[in-house]
């Protein structure tokens, strides 16, 4: 089993098309599962990428432009006909729960599970989730209105124990948690046992760094470095600086450098503007300033191995034609 998994449901700018969606990620990682940006149809795209709804236990959401969260209503609904139980995590501005209140008001709708909102801080980076194996961040990204980036970073593992090296020493279970935790022990003659020579450091822990709408942002290797993936938006080609710069937004080039300056493995661009019917050119500029570029195509799935770290894609939807 993959250890990570990203399932790219929309990755669109602004208007659907019937063969583009707007914005909205699903991440599976240190058995937690995220749904990132919630744009409209995000529910039908999970089906479609034969994600069961009841999977989601957190929603993450960049900010409140509509291709980012006008999906997210509905799917609530949709979860509350299906009688969930189990509580949902948001995490986002803080105006989006009064707007999810006044929604379901409006409609005379309540949920059947509770909902727990967290809000997110547009000007520091912030811890927002923890678990025993993984940390969550938001961080500011610099758009017309506010919006925040979020950044996954796994927990280093235990060591793991060679059980050639403890053959015939009778380790409690407590001396083996310990070697799990990089301790030495004391021998059955008080001789020091070396963790070192008994364990394995564990395997690199994953990361991911995911980057909405923004400009570019100079000092965005002060919220993370040396992340395996990095989702960038480049909403248009360097022809269209001028619009990137009036709209608060990327140019494929401004993806690059972020890449670059954060020291990324891997770079995903996405949030094109629908003037593109294909995107070579966007993917070819990307890659003249980071070569390990990659489209963020719909329907697709991108995976690493723990050992390898290799980013691998398979598509799993076939998207309509172009209109």
């Amino acid at each position: 089993m993959e250890h990570f998994s990203l399932n790219i449901l929309g990755a669109s700018s602004a208007i659907p098309l019937a063969n583009r969606s707007p914005t909205a990620q699903f991440l599976s990682m240190a058995d937690h599962y995220f749904l990132i940006d919630c744009g409209e149809g995000t529910q039908v795209k999970l089906r479609q990428h034969n994600i069961g709804l009841s999977r989601i236990e957190h929603i993450l959401i960049s900010h409140l432009h509509g291709d980012h969260f006008y999906g997210l209503v509905p799917l609530l609904s949709s979860l509350s006909l299906l009688e969930r139980q189990k509580p949902i995590h948001i995490y986002g501005p803080a105006a989006l729960e009064e707007g999810i209140n006044q929604i379901m008001a409006l409609s005379n709708s309540r949920l059947n599970f509770p909902l727990h909102f967290h809000p997110t801080d547009p000007n520091k980076k912030a811890l927002i989730f923890e678990s025993e194996r993984i940390e969550v961040f938001s961080f500011p990204l610099s758009h017309s209105i506010e919006c925040t980036g979020f950044y996954f970073k796994e927990k280093l593992g235990p060591r793991k124990i060679i059980k050639s090296a403890i053959e015939g020493l009778n380790l409690s279970v407590p001396e083996l948690r310990a070697l799990k935790q990089g301790k030495d022990l004391k021998g059955a003659n008080g001789e020091v046992l070396l963790n070192e020579k008994f364990t394995l450091p564990p395997l690199e822990p994953f990361s991911y760094a995911f980057c909405s709408d923004t400009q570019l942002i100079k000092h965005l290797h002060r919220y993370f470095q040396n992340t395996d993936l990095l989702y960038h938006e480049a909403t248009f080609t360097e022809e269209f600086r001028h619009l990137a710069t009036r709209t608060k937004h990327s140019t494929t080039k401004d993806a690059a450098h972020s890449a670059n300056i954060t020291a990324t493995k891997n770079l995903l661009i996405g949030h094109f503007s629908v003037r593109y019917k294909n995107f070579k050119q966007l993917l070819k500029e990307a890659q003249e300033d980071f070569e390990a570029t990659y489209i963020a195509n719909e329907g697709c799935v991108y995976t690493m191995k723990r050992k390898s770290r290799n980013l691998e894609f398979s598509r799993l939807v076939t998207v309509p034609k172009e209109e």
